[in-house]
């Protein structure tokens, strides 16, 4: 188990939630890659946002590349699998309408949830990460009457736990390489 704890990323919560405290955010961390190299697996070349604001930033980050996506498509999330070529990646999203955790290992998916029904995880090897998602309080069998409105920072906790990679607000304000999605939905 890591230090990471959930008020280890509120202040990120904080960035992504709206003005009706709905969060909107899909993270990815990925251990021992820089940021050129991640957004090259995703194939999403460094340039900037497009017109229509769709697109991944990598910031460097302590063990590795902290991905965050701007736009709503989860390219992030849905190739986390080509993330971990060789490595580990974990993935978080959440929007109004769905959410989600995955960790890969070397293009194995390990353990893949719903933020809110851990008790139907899918995977290779489903309870990996099992001692830290009772340890950062995520609700284990659906009925835990103190369950937290909004798992997402527990979520971004379990991926630096799961990766080693830790994502500080310092490395968040600084720069990062920033690329265009819209070739890879262009329909969405």
């Amino acid at each position: 188990m890591g230090d990471a704890t959930a008020a280890t990323y509120e202040w990120l919560c904080d960035e992504f939630t709206d003005g009706t405290d709905e969060t909107w955010l899909c993270a990815a961390f990925v251990r021992d890659l820089s940021p050129r190299e991640a957004l090259r697996r995703i194939h999403v070349t460094p340039g900037s946002l497009s017109e229509s604001g769709q697109g991944v930033a990598a910031y460097a980050a302590s063990g590795g590349t902290v991905l965050i996506e701007y736009g709503w498509a989860r390219t992030v999330y849905d190739k986390a699998h080509l993330l971990s070529v060789g490595t580990a990646a974990a993935s978080v999203f959440m929007t109004i309408n769905n959410d989600g955790f995955t960790y890969c290992v070397d293009r194995r998916q390990i353990t893949t949830f719903s933020l809110y029904a851990y008790s139907l995880r899918e995977g290779s090897d489903p309870d990996r990460l099992h001692a830290d998602v009772e340890d950062l309080g995520v609700d284990i069998d659906g009925d835990q009457v103190d369950f937290s409105d909004d798992p997402v920072c527990s979520a971004l906790a379990l991926a630096e736990r799961a990766t080693g990679v830790h994502l500080s607000s310092a490395r968040f304000a600084g720069p990062a390489l920033i690329g265009s999605t819209d070739h890879i939905y262009p329909y969405r």
